[in-house]
């Protein structure tokens, strides 16, 4: 079964940086070929899409995080990154990757495959 771990989450002061992991695992296809997704949710709030990168290549950020947050992926190391640059203290959530090999589920959280999460807390 496809499996994600997400790594990189801590504490940090407001217009710090971070770099989240997400490492992926058990599935017969290169990570490649999937459309892959950032996600987080703070206490009391829905989950919100953050970034995603489809099969296609083609990235989509949610307005909030727009000019501050990258995501990419390393294709040998079957791994999923999102670069957080000049962090706000609205950003502190636990932060999810998520995947799916053939939908396109653009920021809905409507993907099949989910890690656990990782936490990130910015303080002002």
């Amino acid at each position: 079964q496809v499996q994600l771990v997400e790594s990189g989450g801590g504490s940090v002061q407001a217009g710090g940086s971070l770099r989240l992991s997400c490492a992926a695992s058990g599935h017969r296809y290169a990570y490649s070929a999937f459309n892959m997704a950032w996600f987080r949710q703070a206490p009391g709030r829905e989950r919100e899409g953050v970034a995603t990168i489809a099969r296609n290549k083609r990235t989509i950020y949610a307005d909030s995080v727009k000019g501050r947050f990258t995501i990419s992926q390393d294709n040998a190391k079957n791994s999923l990154y999102l670069q957080m640059n000049n962090l706000k203290p609205e950003d502190t959530a636990m932060y999810y990757c998520a995947a799916d090999p053939w939908v396109d589920w653009l920021l809905q959280p409507k993907y099949p495959y989910w890690g656990q999460g990782t936490q990130v807390t910015v303080s002002s």
